[in-house]
């Protein structure tokens, strides 16, 4: 084929597709431009997740009218002068490109008007193509209205997630440069309905409340850390409060959001020996050093930087880290737990539902403690002198006594079963509730609604999900933007904390997709069943332990939790002998 140049259109999409990837590039884009303004007020509307509208107006400096038509064009900026800035940048922005790429694949207005106007100027731009400069009546700043984004690529609509995860993704944009920039308020509307307000009075802990709720904010430990040209600030969670993944640690540069997994690393080697594995912080960290030590231009989303002297910067970070956490180490708090009783009698189903064998995926951070490495991923032990659990359901038992408060001892006919009593209860409630999942779940109102408070995108996570909920026993319903009543539980949770059981299941859904509805109910129901069992350390009388023991002997998968943690260990008679010397010592 001949090498030709392509049409000005062509390569501004194609330039588009590197910033402009989904409606949160838009927000994130705009966002920079208002803060790069001083705007002290910020408002974003968006409609059908971003596709539809967004529009962002603050109360900036303006543009000038006779400037307007330059704004949208390429690498047009009031930012750079010359190549040796680009090693001194102090705003968010500076390459020139967002309004010009925005406009190529959307229908654009900006209203803008400076301080010293009269009038404000408008101009629309459709696909890139550039209408005339219009006066029109406006407030001081700028309000720009991004229309049918991807209008013209419709193919880009196609590699969109859901609107839910959408609108979870500007969410949760907004709320990090909220924390970035404290004292400018933002307002965010999601199709007409209130997602975060601050008040922008510079208090980053108020803000952080939107962003992991009101108790979670007064828990986290403050970071003020300086060393030469290095400062470090924000908010880590203490040791007992953790998460199963890393999405919650969240860095700031210099006022800008970033991904640096070296920084992720820095911040868990503060962590060291005070987390089990597994388990993460959540954190907001905000590193400041002078502009000139830090690159800024190595990515299109101007996500990702680099630092002249990476080691100083990382230790920095761990320094920080550990710092706070010796200065506030608190004993952590413990939980409500629930009261075990005696289940009822109860008829095992006549057989299982093979859609529902998924526990031994689970990962290895929802199993708690991790296992030993001869345990993992079998249901019984496998070191020589030991052995697997004789077929597959194990025969019946002999109750012979709890040891340490957390194992049951049985005798079988074969030999000596050691049963964790936690994972056993949990088999049991799983089986039980998977059983009934075709009738309404018995739940347990409560006499007084408790109120849980959810962070901005926890809060559209639990929405999308209150049916499941229902279906397993919840009653939940909406009080405000991020506020819910918790009205009834299942009984399988009665006595536990409503809210603390609420947030146990929020943190478990999937974030980036709708998965299939039986993997929410099952997951769901299995998390239900950990924090219902008996705890390891409770002391059971001997009625519980013949329950317990006479329950699991009628589970149709006896031999490992929902999470595929095994349940029993089985000593033979023949291995006994041998450790005696009564077999092959002779």
């Amino acid at each position: 084929m001949a090498i030709r140049i392509l049409p000005p259109e062509v390569a501004s999409q194609i330039a588009a597709g590197e910033v402009v990837e989904r409606p949160a590039s838009v927000v994130k884009e705009l966002l920079e431009n208002a803060l790069d303004a001083g705007a002290s007020l910020i408002k974003i509307n968006i409609e059908q997740a971003g596709q539809k509208l967004v529009e962002i107006s603050d109360d900036g400096s303006g543009i000038p009218a006779e400037e307007l038509a330059l704004a949208v064009e390429r690498h047009a900026t009031s930012k750079l002068a010359q190549a040796a800035d680009l090693f001194d940048i102090e705003t968010l922005g500076f390459r020139g490109e967002a309004l010009a790429s925005i406009a190529s694949v959307s229908r654009l207005t900006i209203t803008s008007r400076p301080a010293q106007a009269p009038l404000a100027a408008q101009l629309h731009v459709e696909g890139g193509r550039v209408g005339a400069v219009q006066q029109i009546g406006a407030p001081v700043g700028t309000m720009v209205r991004v229309q049918d984004l991807f209008f013209n690529t419709p193919a880009r609509l196609k590699f969109l997630k859901s609107p839910a995860s959408e609108r979870r993704r500007i969410d949760n944009l907004v709320v990090q440069y909220a924390l970035a920039y404290p004292q400018t308020r933002f307002h965010l509307y999601q199709d007409g309905k209130a997602a975060l307000q601050t008040s922008g009075n510079g208090r980053r802990r108020e803000t952080l409340a939107a962003q992991y709720g009101a108790e979670i904010a007064r828990q986290m430990l403050e970071v003020d850390y300086s060393e030469r040209d290095l400062q470090v600030s924000g908010f880590i969670s203490p040791t007992a409060l953790t998460r199963s993944n890393r999405r919650e640690i969240l860095f700031f540069v210099n006022g800008r959001p970033v991904q640096d997994s070296a920084l992720s690393s820095a911040l868990l080697r503060g962590y060291h020996t005070y987390l089990m594995v597994g388990r993460y912080p959540l954190a907001a960290l905000f590193i400041d050093i002078p502009a000139e030590a830090v690159d800024v231009n190595v990515h299109p989303a101007k996500a990702e930087v680099r630092f002249r002297n990476p080691e100083t910067v990382f230790s920095g970070v761990q320094n920080a880290v550990r710092r706070a956490l010796l200065a506030h180490n608190a004993a952590p708090r413990l939980d409500q737990q629930v009261r075990w009783r005696p289940p009822e009698p109860w008829e095992a189903p006549t057989a299982p539902d093979p859609a529902w064998e998924w526990g031994a995926q689970a990962s290895q951070a929802d199993l708690g403690t991790p296992l030993p490495e001869e345990l993992a991923g079998l249901s019984g032990l496998s070191s020589p002198g030991q052995s697997e659990l004789p077929g597959e359901r194990p025969p019946l038992l002999r109750l012979v006594g709890q040891i340490a408060n957390t194992y049951l001892a049985a005798e079988g006919p074969d030999g000596l079963y050691l049963i964790d009593q936690h994972a056993a209860h949990e088999r049991i409630l799983f089986e039980r509730f998977m059983a009934q999942r075709s009738k309404p779940v018995s739940s347990q109102t409560l006499l007084q609604p408790a109120t849980v408070d959810l962070p901005v995108h926890k809060a559209s996570l639990l929405n999308d999900h209150l049916p499941t909920l229902a279906s397993l026993g919840f009653q939940v319903e909406a009080f405000g933007s991020h506020t819910f009543l918790v009205r009834a539980i299942p009984a399988l949770l009665t006595g536990s904390d409503p809210a603390a059981a609420l947030h146990v299941l929020v943190e478990d859904f999937e974030e980036d997709e709708t998965p299939l509805q039986a993997e929410v109910e099952a997951r769901l129901i299995a998390r239900i069943c950990k924090r219902a069992a008996v705890k390891a350390g409770k002391s059971l009388s001997s009625a519980e332990q013949q329950a317990l023991l006479k329950d699991l002997e009628a589970c149709q998968a006896p031999r490992t939790c929902p999470h595929g943690r095994p349940t029993m260990i089985h000593l033979p008679v023949d291995t006994l002998e041998r450790q005696f010397g009564r077999k092959g010592a002779r």
